[in-house]
């Protein structure tokens, strides 16, 4: 049966990550990937990986394409041990980039190049420290939503990533995050709490960015994915270039409709969900959002975790 590929965005990275593809040609692989990125950026991208430090690795800048790059090395590392073509590819925010490369729609390089700078104007959009996300957990979705409208008060609040039932992150202006936590704990959030960042991800604070990525967006090559691409901006299905681009644009300053998205994946009959790169956030989203009994939700991991995807994929 045919089987669909994840990419994890930002959140996934960790000092170390990709340690657990230990083979040679692996690690030969991993490295090859890092030093084209590098070489785009002008550093040494796999040295803040593999040694940090961790406030360095988790600058939004460095962090949008250290994560591009472990997933699109994975994703090479997957195809070299002959795995398949996936039948379907989505990400998860920034993963949209990855899924992409993945799918033949845009170059590794020039995708790299585009994250650095999607990662560089998000920080100057919003100064320091004046922006906050936090996670609510335990609510419905609408809930969620009227703790924000009582949150705002005349400043910005809004649910952000629909990560799945009952797990809904907001960002805002932090005052108006603040106010909104506790306008959920009011309604009975079980958690809701304040997330170690300082950009108000996929909020409208972020549209002055998404125009400035949009003028880089215009310079940079796309083309049809030769592979089916579903965007987490709308849980549906796009292959035009010029809708890509648009896309891509939008995300900036719209929610992360994840449950939506992966409904759709298993709706087109999947026997596996493969999340592809670091850590396993986007496996266990998946497996509260999909409980159908013959979907397998995997993550490339390790070399134990690849040889037991390679051989479902089979």
């Amino acid at each position: 049966m045919a089987f669909g590929f994840v990419f994890p965005g930002q959140g996934s990275q960790s000092v170390g990550m990709l340690g657990g593809f230990a083979s040679a040609d692996g690690q030969a692989l991993i490295r090859e990937s890092f030093a084209e990125a590098s070489s785009v950026l002008g550093y040494d991208l796999w040295q803040r990986v593999a040694e940090g430090p961790a406030e360095q690795l988790n600058a939004t800048q460095c962090t949008q394409p250290a994560m591009l790059a472990a997933g699109i090395a994975t994703w090479r590392l997957w195809r070299k041990r002959s795995g398949g073509e996936p039948a379907v590819v989505a990400g998860h925010s920034l993963g949209e980039f990855s899924a992409l490369v993945a799918a033949g729609a845009l170059e590794f390089a020039a995708a790299i190049d585009l994250v650095r700078f999607r990662g560089q104007v998000m920080q100057e959009a919003v100064p320091m420290g004046s922006g906050a996300m936090a996670a609510i957990l335990g609510l419905e979705d609408a809930e969620v939503l009227e703790a924000c409208a009582e949150g705002a008060q005349g400043g910005v609040v809004e649910a952000v990533n629909f990560n799945a039932p009952g797990q809904v992150v907001i960002a805002g202006e932090r005052g108006a995050v603040e106010r909104a936590i506790e306008a959920a704990q009011t309604r009975g959030a079980k958690r809701a709490v304040i997330l170690p960042v300082s950009v108000p991800s996929h909020s409208s604070l972020m549209r002055p960015a998404a125009a400035r990525l949009g003028e880089k967006l215009a310079t940079v090559a796309l083309c049809a994915p030769r592979l089916r691409f579903i965007s987490a901006v709308d849980a549906q299905p796009h292959a035009d270039p010029q809708t890509l681009r648009t896309l891509l644009v939008r995300q900036l300053s719209s929610p992360v409709r994840w449950t939506d998205t992966v409904r759709r994946l298993s709706a087109l009959g999947v026997a596996q969900l493969i999340e592809c790169g670091p850590g396993k956030v986007l496996t266990a989203l998946n497996r509260r959002i999909e409980r159908r009994p013959d979907l397998a939700c995997l993550a490339l991991e390790d070399d134990a975790s690849l040889e037991v995807a390679l051989s479902a994929a089979r």
